[in-house]
């Protein structure tokens, strides 16, 4: 638990000697409080209490990364039940199943439609970001050679999911490199698996039944020298799963019991469409997937490779993480859409990215190649800018001059949002240009284009 100003001058000087720059150690204690002064500021605090300082300082979830370079992950180190407090840091990771069944030219089509779960939303890249290898022959070479193709032909991050120590140190021989998510150790095979995560420099997932045998259990891998483990809770239904996953972040975060405070994975597996390679219910798996995330799941494995599965879940990451106190945004700048030129039209709308996407879809819809000037409203909307004063006849100026949209087309037209149409006569008036007001509903983009437009 963070500590009050007042508990971190208790543990100060009391010099008030002013070389940290306070006038007063109370002073430095707030600062502290708030982050707003490094405790480094302070020559003269003990090293005892350094450590009571750090350990409280420490945030109360465990930072894991896996994987390596461009494709390196990172899950836990949240501070906060929920968003509105203040925000969620390291997005839920999606990870799909290979199983080590597969060779040949089937263990080829898996991993490449794996890889080709990537999409584009708003503007932003979503996509898968782990292959959890599935030890499902039993048998440890097969394991391991499965693992070193993957790990050849995939950029992925890598989970590997064996309960033998022995395949699994077989698996991280060849793949250490790459840095796996090792999972998973049970409670008889923790000191093993351990072992070996140590070895390897791997982090490693503890999974146990319950909440207290998982507490134990982190406590006993921590002792083998392995810092870095993620939780999995195993065996229980679908709802336990869910009550437990919110038990063990409020115990975390809101009593910092240390046990458990680090990240955790979870299966939505079906181990008979993995041998036979085809997918269960996507549907299914897509609606327990996406209750996993909202319900604190860090990892959630999945079987399925559908993209009409993946993407819901994908969203779903997208919006829960994503900053409520800062709306998604695109680059205000003129886009061209199509292939424009000196007669074609010109419109503005606002950098919210929800707004400028409907838009730029429905001009695309007109087949008409047009320039979309994107003005810089802090990310809201029309309607709301508007509202707020983000949206004038000053900014929308600004906006043209700083794009030059005078070298862009030669007509001195520009077409306004219809929900805006009261701007139009002082718009005109601080460019000189002629306002078109064009339709309130975006929709209309296409029809309004080629009749008014073309027309006039």
């Amino acid at each position: 638990m963070a500590l009050t100003g007042l508990q971190i001058f208790k543990l100060l000087p009391k010099t008030n000697c002013k070389k940290c720059g306070m006038p007063t150690c109370l002073a430095f204690a707030m600062q502290l409080a708030q982050k707003r002064a490094k405790l480094e500021d302070c020559p003269d605090v003990s090293e005892e209490a350094k450590e009571q300082l750090a350990a409280a300082a420490a945030p109360p979830m465990q930072l894991v990364t896996f994987g390596t370079g461009e494709a390196q992950v990172q899950v836990g180190q949240e501070t906060v039940m929920f968003r509105h407090e203040e925000k969620f840091h390291n997005p839920t990771i999606v990870a799909v199943t290979v199983s080590d069944k597969l060779t040949g030219e089937d263990l080829k089509k898996r991993i490449e439609s794996v890889n080709s779960l990537q999409f584009e939303r708003v503007g932003t890249k979503l996509g898968v970001k782990a292959i959890a290898v599935i030890n499902d022959s039993g048998s440890d070479d097969a394991f391991a050679e499965a693992c070193a193709t993957i790990k050849g032909a995939s950029d992925l991050a890598l989970i590997l999911v064996t309960e033998s120590p022995e395949a699994m140190a077989a698996a991280v021989g060849k793949t250490a490199d790459a840095v796996p998510l090792l999972a998973q150790a049970a409670p008889d095979t923790a000191e093993a698996m351990a072992k070996i995560a140590k070895e390897s420099s791997c982090p490693l997932v503890a999974k146990a039944e319950s909440i207290e045998t998982l507490s134990e259990l982190t406590e006993k891998i921590k002792a083998e020298g392995v810092e870095d483990i993620v939780l999995s809770l195993d065996g229980l239904s679908f709802r336990d799963q869910l009550f437990n996953l919110s038990r063990m972040r409020a115990l975390s975060l809101k009593k910092v019991f240390r046990p458990l405070g680090y990240p955790s994975l979870s299966f939505v597996a079906d181990p008979a469409s993995r041998r036979g390679g085809v997918d269960s219910d996507s549907d299914q798996q897509a609606a327990m997937a996406v209750s996993l995330i909202c319900k604190y799941s860090s990892i959630v494995v999945v079987d399925t490779v559908e993209p009409s599965a993946l993407l819901p879940m994908l969203t779903a990451i997208m919006n829960i993480f994503s900053d409520p106190q800062i709306p998604v945004q695109v680059e205000p700048k003129v886009y061209p859409i199509g292939e424009p030129d000196e007669k074609s039209p010109l419109m503005f709308t606002t950098n919210f990215s929800l707004t400028y996407y409907t838009v730029e879809s429905d001009v695309e819809a007109s087949r008409i190649p047009s320039y979309i000037l994107v003005v810089d409203t802090e990310g809201t909307s029309v309607l709301t800018a508007y509202s707020g004063d983000k949206l004038n006849e000053k900014t929308v100026a600004d906006a043209m001059a700083k794009a030059n949209v005078e070298s862009l087309v030669k007509h001195r037209k520009l077409i306004i949002p219809g929900y805006v149409a009261v701007m139009s006569g002082k718009l005109e008036e601080a460019t000189n240009w002629e306002v078109m007001v064009g339709p309130r509903e975006c929709s209309m983009l296409p029809k309004y284009l080629q009749e008014v437009w073309r027309k006039d």
